[in-house]
């Protein structure tokens, strides 16, 4: 145990000194440990693994060990894909999707565990597992069958986003220069998302399709996965109206960890830092969480990974749903942040801000398990 925690205690201070986010004493606000290990910790978007080229293979020992390493009680997971094709064909990957993480599951179930409602979250804090939630990016997958939606909630997709970057048939994504906004389907199929207890999340969609959405809500509705426009300008960023406007919902705004943070630089922890305190700051601490949009493992930047990044970014632009900045060398992760335990050192960079340890706990989590509970109803 005590290598296990000087090892950790290193990686924090490393990351830390790095962030150029230094006190007058460093750690002066006390250590992030014990906070971190009783809160309810949950990734508003992320992926286990991270290790391997292809993202379809089985967790292997190493990234299964990280996930435990990581501490999360729960992370949101996507299923399926993203992008223009026929919907029947989007649907059928969302359903193989499930169908791999249900035997990843099975398979490791001292450390992975389902979830399909708030408590199970609680569960597996408790347990010391790691929650899966299932959701989509994109709706494609039922934009011709609202009834669909149905199915997947059944296969326990609980979070959904109406749009990617680009149209489909429910509305406008954040790239498209019409914002054109929900289309009547679209309206009918966020009504029947929040009827089934789905959580409607806003994070690609465009700026008018997210006005859409909110206002026709009964429910909380979230950005799971942003940044804030204030401080970067991009169409993936929320400006500080839309922040005020989920969290009048009840929602959350949860800050990724992308390049788009720092205007296609690779991003810091002081970049990261900087956009959850201006989010605290517009919406206020009850509407402000995490969702990195990475792997839990660290991300290894060998020959391969380079090679593969290098594909994917070619082949989202070629697609269409490539967002500004996104180019082969802007690798989607922060160097002081580049752990398993990312949470648990951006926890100590808050608390040596002054952030006090009920609002950090919020960050951490508590905010995410209050709109899961509320929305998965």
């Amino acid at each position: 145990m005590q290598k296990t925690v000087t090892r950790r205690r290193f990686l924090q201070l490393t990351a830390a000194s790095g962030a150029a986010l230094a006190t007058p004493t460093l750690f002066a606000a006390g250590s992030a440990e014990s906070l971190y290990a009783r809160s309810v910790v949950i990734d508003g978007l992320g992926f286990p693994g991270g290790l391997q080229p292809s993202e379809e293979a089985p967790l292997n020992a190493a990234e299964l060990d990280q996930v435990t390493e990581s501490g999360l009680s729960a992370v949101h997971l996507t299923v399926g894909a993203v992008g223009t094709m026929p919907p029947l064909t989007a649907f059928e990957k969302a359903v193989r999707s499930i169908e791999r993480w249900e035997a990843e599951i099975n398979r490791y179930p001292e450390g992975l565990a389902r979830v399909r409602s708030a408590k199970d979250i609680l569960a597996a804090k408790s347990t010391g597992r790691t929650g899966i939630c299932y959701g989509l990016q994109d709706g494609v997958a039922f934009e011709d069958d609202p009834e669909r939606l149905d199915t997947l909630a059944w296969l326990g997709v609980r979070v959904i986003q109406p749009t990617y970057n680009r149209r489909n048939l429910l509305g406008d994504g954040c790239m498209e220069p019409a914002d054109a906004g929900l289309s009547r389907t679209g309206l009918q199929a966020v009504e029947r998302m929040q009827s089934l207890g789905i959580l409607v999340d806003l994070s690609h969609c465009g700026r008018r399709t997210a006005a859409d959405a909110i206002a026709i809500t009964k429910r909380p509705v979230a950005f799971t996965h942003t940044g804030c426009y204030a401080l970067a300008e991009h169409p993936r960023h929320r400006t500080d109206a839309e922040l005020k406007a989920v969290a009048n919902t009840g929602g959350v705004s949860g800050i990724f960890i992308m390049p788009y943070l720092s205007k296609g630089e690779q991003p810091t922890a002081a970049d990261v830092i900087a956009h959850l305190e201006h989010a605290i700051d517009v919406a206020g601490e009850d509407h402000v969480s995490i969702g990195t949009d990475g792997t839990i493992s660290p991300t290894e930047l060998t020959q391969e990974f380079k090679a593969q990044f290098s594909k994917t970014t070619r082949e989202r632009k070629e697609l269409g749903i490539a967002a500004p900045f996104e180019t082969e060398e802007g690798y989607l992760f922060a160097n002081d942040l580049n752990t398993p335990r990312r949470f648990e050192t951006l926890a100590q960079l808050l608390l040596d801000r002054g952030h006090g340890e009920a609002r950090v706990e919020k960050v951490l989590g508590g905010n995410l398990l209050r709109v899961f509970g509320e929305a998965w109803t």
